[in-house]
């Protein structure tokens, strides 16, 4: 299964600029849609966008929107699991893995979603209401400036992890990039927004917009120009996302993990929690008062397990 990662910001924007010369002012001929679960809405029908011509392409959180003629959007969100192709227009599609192709005169746009849960969803909007309806209202991260970031981040008082990847307090960031930003910034996923200082907060707007920005370079050069493929959480110049037991590239420490449902939060505890061990809630209830609150701790209590 593709890498567990809804596509982010930087993949978004690369989705996007690879899209736009291939099908901005280029007519869409028809949307062809396998799966019964992608297509979440029924008026406008999806029958209305055959044959209008491509005007807009547009991010709307961790969406991307394509605006026709008439002030019709298509909207679609990938998922977890959900990435974008440009193939022949001779694609089949089919429920199990290309589950929609939207067709152009020089090839179409295939969506395919791998594993058996369909997530992925494809909204037909008319107009800007229809399409600001989509959108959870998230701070766009790269134009704001450190007050208003300051403003928002500490609007409610949540830990810095839940704050940057709330879509309703900023837009386009997700477990991945959070991950990135936290270990940028050498601040704790679990720290509380309303007790960061001045300086803490410079310091995480500085890596939000500098994380963001350099990875959608990255990505955009290896692109090459072609469609973007290998869209994954794991990447190997990552600091700390999938790199648990990994050492830090910053100060050599292992990589730690907090696990919870069927996400994970990768940290350095030297670089971000002062050496403290962040209790995984399995781990923990498995250990009670045994828990280790330090990285020496947990290497005492590994080595006595063998």
């Amino acid at each position: 299964m593709v890498g567990c990662i809804v596509p982010e910001l930087p993949e978004i924007v690369v989705y996007i600029e690879a899209l736009a010369p291939r099908v901005l002012s280029e007519r869409l001929e028809h949307v062809r849609v396998a799966s019964p679960f992608l297509l979440r809405t029924a008026t406008p029908p999806l029958s209305s966008a055959d044959g209008k011509s491509v005007r807009e392409l547009r991010r709307v959180g961790k969406r991307i929107a394509i605006g026709l003629e008439d002030d019709l959007w298509l909207v679609l969100h990938l998922m977890i699991a959900g990435r974008l192709h440009w193939g022949k227009r001779s694609a089949k599609v089919s429920p199990k893995r290309t589950i929609a192709a939207m067709d152009f005169p020089h090839g179409s746009l295939l969506l395919t979603e791998a594993g058996s849960q369909r997530r992925a969803s494809l909204h037909v909007v008319q107009g800007e209401d229809g399409l600001q309806a989509l959108d959870p209202g998230g701070m766009e991260p790269l134009t704001a400036t450190l007050e208003a970031f300051a403003a928002r981040l500490i609007s409610a008082n949540h830990t810095l992890k839940r704050a940057l990847t709330d879509p309703r307090l900023f837009s386009g960031i997700g477990n991945a990039y959070s991950d990135e930003i936290l270990h940028r910034a050498q601040l704790s996923p679990v720290a509380l927004t309303q007790k960061m200082s001045q300086d803490d907060i410079a310091r995480l707007h500085a890596a939000t917009q500098n994380a963001l920005v350099e990875w959608t370079d990255r990505l955009r050069a290896q692109a090459q120009g072609d469609f973007p493929e290998n869209v994954t959480a794991f990447r190997e110049e990552m600091a700390v996302h999938g790199k648990y037991g990994k050492p830090c590239p910053r100060c050599g420490t292992k990589v730690q993990r907090i696990r919870y449902a069927s996400n994970e939060t990768n940290y350095c505890p030297a670089c971000q929690t002062r050496g403290k061990l962040l209790a995984d809630r399995a781990l923990s209830r498995l250990l009670k008062q045994d828990w280790p609150r330090t990285l020496e701790e947990m290497e005492d209590h590994i080595a006595r397990r063998k």
